[in-house]
């Protein structure tokens, strides 16, 4: 597996961890078991998990071994 194979791993990882989360707060807010206050300090305070430096080095990195081998 190379680098980008591995790349496509961890983004579909994160988009499924996003969702499985959106889930369960969705469901914790329709069964009242999370506070307004929780959600706001949820929202009001949120933890990038990707930063503009990740992306930024993720494309560099996917240039650099895209240009290394032979396109298809």
């Amino acid at each position: 597996m190379d680098t980008r194979d591995r790349l496509i791993l961890a983004l579909a990882s994160l988009l499924k961890a996003e969702r499985e989360t959106r889930s369960l707060v969705i469901e914790a807010l329709e069964d009242g078991s999370i506070t307004r206050e929780v959600l706001l300090a949820m929202l009001s305070d949120p933890v990038p998990v990707v930063t503009t430096a990740d992306l930024a080095f993720s494309e560099r990195r996917a240039d650099t071994s895209v240009s290394g081998r032979k396109r298809q």
